[in-house]
């Protein structure tokens, strides 16, 4: 199985980072230092480049230094397709400019899926016990690198519901709002669709990764909860219905109360639901099992595994789950900050390499 690596870095100006270059193993790469030293900023440069945002603000241009005008991102990948180049140029007075192999971009549709990434932080660890927005952005996120139709179609959707709120906030005639229903309807009906199937063929990885990480004590399954139907014609009229039957309660509060938008992951383990009775271990397990289990969809679906990105987390686990974190990532690239590993989870390790982070400087172990 073919394994998407990120040979090296090039970060300028770009958070606390003047002019760093790293390169980078195909196998292991543990980022260790003390606290506010750069390493989550490392996870954020290659982050950024998958998604053409943040995992940290909506706002680009918070990530080019202090009193700095520009700041500069640029990987170098080895994919299935051979080597390519993302850059990304930050500027204070314009918007961002992306590159992919020194051609300029124009719609950041076209940057998903050059670099796929997965990321788990304590952030994410709390995806399970969070509100459905997490667990609604967690599918989107990796349908978005999967698919860039997924990407345009879902943005199409919150463009056009964003205009059926605002007329619902104006009390605007019923005809003036269902002009933009049947436009809606479309778009639910293929995220829907997608996002069920989706989570169809993620549930049998999460329940495998979830069994290997408890030992085989707990069963983990999941669901998607949403506009119900087989196929999109029946997703079609079930919305419509639907839009119509809220129509009051839409007007009453001025916002659109179905749809994808208020769409849910469940997520049980032995039929109970781990959202709302869970443990917190148990919930941070069966978000990592999420997480590796969405590195496998990658590997079927693009032929390929993806970066995993690992940003403190081996603290957040218990020994025995950490350890056996560290066995799962064996086969492709992962990244790993921390402020530092135990031997027991350093052993488990097949093949890495160590690197110091420092005031924003890095040099290898």
């Amino acid at each position: 199985m073919s394994v998407m690596n990120i040979l090296r870095l090039e970060l300028n100006y770009f958070r606390n980072y003047i002019a760093q270059k790293v390169e980078l193993s195909p196998n292991v790469n543990i980022f260790s230092g003390d606290n506010a030293q750069g390493k989550t900023n490392l996870l954020e440069a290659v982050y950024f480049m998958s998604l053409g945002k943040s995992m940290s603000t909506p706002r680009d241009k918070e990530l080019i230094m202090w009193n700095h005008k520009r700041g500069r991102v640029k990987a170098e990948i080895s994919k299935n397709a051979g080597v390519k180049t993302v850059e990304i140029v930050l500027d204070t007075e314009t918007n961002k400019r992306v590159a992919v192999n020194g051609m300029p971009i124009t719609r950041i549709g076209e940057l998903m899926g050059v670099i796929t990434t997965v990321l788990f932080s304590p952030d994410e660890i709390d995806i399970i016990k969070d509100t459905p927005q997490k667990r609604r952005r967690f599918m989107d996120i990796a349908l978005c690198q999967l698919s860039k139709s997924y990407f345009y179609c879902l943005s199409d959707y919150n463009k056009i519901l964003a205009q059926r709120n605002k007329l619902l906030k104006k009390s605007a005639p019923a005809g003036a709002v269902e002009v933009w229903d049947m436009q809606l309807i479309a778009r639910c009906a293929k995220i829907t669709r997608t996002r069920r199937e989706f989570v169809r063929r993620l549930e049998k990885y999460a329940a495998e990764s979830h069994l290997f990480l408890t030992d085989g004590s707990e069963n983990l399954q999941i669901k998607y909860e949403g506009t119900t139907g087989d196929d999109e014609k029946e997703i079609k009229q079930n919305f419509s219905r639907r839009l119509k039957d809220c129509m009051e309660i839409d007007y009453k509060h001025g916002y659109t109360h179905c749809g994808p938008q208020t769409d849910d992951l469940v997520v049980m383990l032995d039929g109970t639901d781990v959202r709302k009775f869970g443990s917190q271990g148990q919930q941070r397990s069966c978000a990592l099992s999420l997480k590796l289990a969405e590195m496998k969809l990658y590997r079927d679906e693009q032929g390929e595994y993806p970066v995993l990105l690992l940003d403190d987390v081996f603290s957040e686990l218990d020994r025995a789950r950490a350890c056996r974190l560290a066995e799962a990532v064996a086969g492709f690239q992962t990244i790993i900050t921390c402020t530092h590993l135990p031997p027991e989870i350093i052993s488990a390790l097949e093949k890495y390499s160590e690197f110091i982070v420092s005031g924003g400087k890095i040099t290898k172990k």
